[in-house]
């Protein structure tokens, strides 16, 4: 079995899951890691057994290496990536693929002139929850798309996270930290974007760290953190999204629901891999419980990066591509752009919608 030898350059809090999942894939072979903070690099080397604690510039330089997972904060995305596809290595990014549009298309653009492949997290849509609702969707179960609502309803990272200040900087909030999940997944049900509207605040300008190591501390926010927004599919169908990190009082929305002409359908958490999914057809009383009709029930956080080697050893088009990862950049930003101009935006790109995967009894990534 032919396998890519990747690096992953970023060796904070997200790093740990994709050291521990990439040696359950059969196209990966992760070889090396790298951080600004080396001490941080060789200390996740030697916890996960890698083979090699680098500098940033020495993964680049190690020719071994043919793909690098990019785990760095949002506002070093897109120089890392560039830097990687300048080195001549593919490049798959946690989200969002950049923090602005530019940058965004940038990467693109030199991924086509250099003939490589970029990917972008999330890829928890690969998952058994929503992959068992692209099925019944496609399927028929619901009949035809009408609709969708979607909400992801935080009070907030400072509550949680060791180190959360990056959260309220330029490309954060709850948009581009979470809105990536909630829009790749509504995608993937549903299809491309034609056209969206929004409305967007500032609601808390300085919020007070609660975590450690640093409670006590004040952030100074300087993105917006509640975003309302409807969405306009190429399909016909009409969603409304809410992202908020302004929620202190809980709440009980659901995460994702479709409406169609034959039923509604309850789609798992996106920020998960699982379940569960619950339908209720027209004329039925209550939802009933479906069985998870494809596999990756755990978090299995570099799924998409393995099905994207699997894609460059055989020539194919891996589903977490940057075409979809642009389109959901385009979009955040869009809802941004509505708020400010009282305006529809229209977006300017679109993607194809990603294949499923087989079901569980035939898939291996």
């Amino acid at each position: 079995m032919e396998k890519l030898k990747v690096g992953i350059i970023g060796c904070g809090n997200i790093s740990s899951i994709y050291m521990e999942n990439c040696p359950k894939f059969e196209y990966l072979d992760l070889v090396a890691c790298a951080d600004l903070d080396i001490q941080r690099a060789q200390a996740q080397a030697e916890k996960y057994s890698i083979c090699h604690a680098y500098t940033v510039e020495e993964l680049l330089a190690d020719p071994q290496i043919v793909l690098v997972i990019n785990l760095t904060i949002p506002k070093a995305h897109a120089e890392i990536s560039i830097q990687a596809l300048q080195a001549g290595k593919h490049v798959y990014c946690e989200k969002p693929l950049a923090v602005t549009r530019e940058e965004g298309q940038r990467i693109l653009q030199i991924a086509a002139e250099k003939g490589l492949y970029v990917g972008s997290a999330p890829d928890t849509f690969l998952g058994a929850g929503i992959q068992t609702a692209i099925h019944l969707v496609k399927n028929g179960a619901i009949g035809t798309p009408i609709g969708a609502s979607a909400f992801m309803m935080s009070r907030g990272h400072e509550h949680w996270h060791p180190d959360p200040g990056f959260y309220y900087d330029v490309g954060g909030g709850p948009m581009f930290d979470m809105g990536p999940y909630y829009l790749t997944a509504l995608i993937s049900l549903l299809g491309p974007i034609n056209r969206l509207s929004g409305s967007a605040r500032i609601s808390y300008p300085e919020r007070t760290i609660i975590s450690q190591p640093k409670a006590g501390e004040k952030i100074q926010v300087q993105c917006a953190t509640h975003i309302s927004g409807t969405i306009d599919f190429a399909s016909g169908a009409i969603g409304t999204i809410t992202t908020s990190f302004d929620i202190f009082g809980g709440s009980t929305l659901p995460f994702i629901e479709l409406y169609g002409s034959e039923g509604t359908l309850l789609v798992p958490n996106p920020n998960t891999f699982g379940g569960p999914v619950k339908l209720r057809k027209k004329g039925e009383e209550d939802f009933t419980d479906i069985p998870l009709t494809h596999g990756y029930v755990q978090n299995s956080r570099g799924l998409g990066v393995a099905d994207m080697a699997e894609a460059i050893i055989n020539g194919k088009t891996h589903r977490a591509n940057g075409e979809l990862a642009y389109h959901v950049l385009e979009a955040m930003h869009g809802f941004h752009d509505a708020s400010e101009s009282g305006k529809y935006y229209v977006m300017e790109s679109t993607c194809d919608t990603p294949a499923p995967l087989m079901n569980k009894l035939e898939e291996k990534i």
